[in-house]
């Protein structure tokens, strides 16, 4: 019998945080592994209760990753029909109130067995591996395929020095997804861009929204009014995730749109200012706290308005189209993959705004065809991802790195360089001071005694010198690994105690709400 493909995806967020990186990750397993060809396993965060306080909403947390699992796939069967067939399994993980982003905790890749270890997903693949320290990801898995989901750049560029902070991240973005991914596939142009990387949405839309959107075509054949409601935007309530611009649009624009009602749906740190900002506005503009976009209460509104330019692909304008709304954003490159359905009009400046939302008001929307319903499924954004990370070829297992050929003379210089530099971050992420400085989380080499007893990890002592913040020389296992060499010599060491070092944020987790 044919060995099947394993297929091991990475991502830095988990339910029930509802942000980009838990909820499509998750979909992308369920889908890859539907028809049983593909074994596919999921790793998420496992944090701490006290961490689950800071991170999950409605005070949810869960004593144990069993109990978290089960919340995970109850959450999913609801919503796709049908039992998924992945395998799940969680990382130490903690979380950073500074960046408001879960970083990993020791060497993730060790969840996934030797025997296992075929084709690695990182999504986020820079996040991951800002302070990976341990077995280098190109060396266990025969392809590291990372998906960017997030410009940080853009996010670090509104912080204190955020110019010379994105300067300096943008480089060590391109070193680390460098040395540890094959092939880098970007969700749009709106990302950092990367050196042989290729833009493709490989995200797909809840099933939820589809069925909503086809509901609501059948009612348009029928010669029913499908959508009874006007215009709405959804989304945190961050200035930075599209209401700076919207309210400023309406507030320019008021006296063309004195007929407008809006409806503004989301809950975050600025909603009271948002608020303020919206009843000093001419136009009918209502404030309410988030919810679920699947609500009925969304179901009947015909438009869907979306400004923001923070977005790389964004969600909700996916989710709006699918439920066959007419969607009005920016003319932005994080629209580019939504340009093709005949629901999505694009605004250059504030005239073609007012133009657009006037037009919206005494139209109806396009009738989706089985095709575009399909385009904006996870069926489809699947194939996509199938496409662009070359697996739709025939299967066919490479020699490993790890083997005695590791250290042929054969190697080009370029492998010989990305060799050397793959050493010199293994080395500096496995020194306290360093990573500290570069932001990483105080004591996360090693998971500690509670993260261990919660996750069943059983502790060894380590070999002298390894992985210890003092050590600047790898072990023997480690040379052979990197591919350099041994040399007789005292071992380096810096005996000046550890000092709490200045962090230089890489970037906060976008969100979609």
């Amino acid at each position: 019998m044919e060995k099947k493909q394993h297929i091991a995806i990475f991502t830095t967020a988990s339910l029930p945080w509802l942000t980009g990186t838990a909820v499509n990750p998750l979909f992308r397993s369920v889908y890859l592994a539907k028809d049983g060809k593909i074994d596919v396993t999921l790793g998420i965060p496992w944090l701490s209760l006290k961490d689950q306080g800071l991170v999950y909403p409605g005070k949810i947390t869960f004593s144990s990753p069993t109990e978290h699992e089960q919340y995970i796939r109850k959450w999913l069967e609801d919503r796709i029909g049908f039992v998924p067939k992945f395998n799940i399994q969680f990382y130490p993980a903690k979380f950073a109130k500074d960046k408001r982003s879960i970083l990993p905790v020791g060497d993730i890749s060790e969840v996934i067995p030797d025997g296992e270890a075929d084709i690695a997903v990182l999504e986020e693949p820079e996040h991951l591996t800002w302070y990976h320290h341990g077995k280098r990801w190109k060396t266990k898995f025969r392809l590291v395929v990372g998906i960017i989901h997030t410009n940080y750049l853009e996010y670090v560029k509104r912080e204190k020095n955020g110019t010379v902070q994105a300067f300096l991240l943008k480089y060590l973005n391109n070193w680390v997804v460098g040395i540890y991914c094959h092939k880098v596939i970007r969700l749009s142009g709106a990302t950092q861009d990367y050196s042989d990387s290729i833009i493709c949405n490989v995200h797909g839309v809840n099933p939820k929204f589809l069925d909503i959107g086809k509901k609501k075509r059948e009612q348009q054949k029928n010669g029913e009014k499908a959508f009874t409601k006007g215009a709405y935007f959804i989304g945190k309530m961050i200035w930075s995730k599209g209401y700076k611009e919207l309210l400023k649009l309406l507030r320019v624009h008021q006296k063309e749109l004195s007929g407008l009602e809006v409806d503004l749906v989301g809950s975050g740190e600025d909603s009271d200012e948002v608020k303020k900002a919206a009843e000093k506005l001419e136009i009918k503009v209502r404030v309410h706290p988030a919810r679920d976009h699947a609500d009925p209460e969304f179901h009947d509104y015909k438009l869907f308005i979306n400004p923001s330019t923070t977005d790389v692909v964004c969600t909700t304008t996916a989710e709006a189209l699918a439920m066959g709304k007419i969607v009005v954003c920016a003319n932005h490159t994080s629209n580019d993959f939504f340009r093709q359905f005949p629901n999505c009009w694009t605004f250059n400046d504030g005239k073609e705004f007012v133009e657009l939302i006037q037009k919206a008001l005494v139209s109806e929307p396009a009738q989706l065809t089985d095709a575009q319903i399909h385009d904006l499924s996870w069926e489809a954004a699947t194939e996509r991802f199938l496409q662009a990370a070359e697996l739709n070829k025939p299967f066919e297992r490479k020699l490993s790195r790890s083997t005695s050929n590791y250290m042929s003379t054969s190697l080009t210089l370029q492998e010989r360089m990305e060799d050397a530099s793959a050493f010199v971050h293994h080395v500096a992420s496995g020194i306290e001071i360093s990573r500290r400085i570069f932001g990483a989380i105080p004591d996360t080499l090693e998971p500690d005694e509670v993260q261990c007893k919660e996750l069943g990890i059983t502790t060894t002592p380590k070999k002298q010198g390894r992985g210890s913040p003092h050590s600047l020389q790898p072990d023997e296992a480690q040379h052979k690994e990197f591919g350099t060499t041994n040399t007789p010599g005292k071992q380096a060491q810096d005996e000046a105690p550890l000092k709490e070092a200045t962090t230089n944020t890489p970037g906060k987790q976008a969100q979609v709400n």
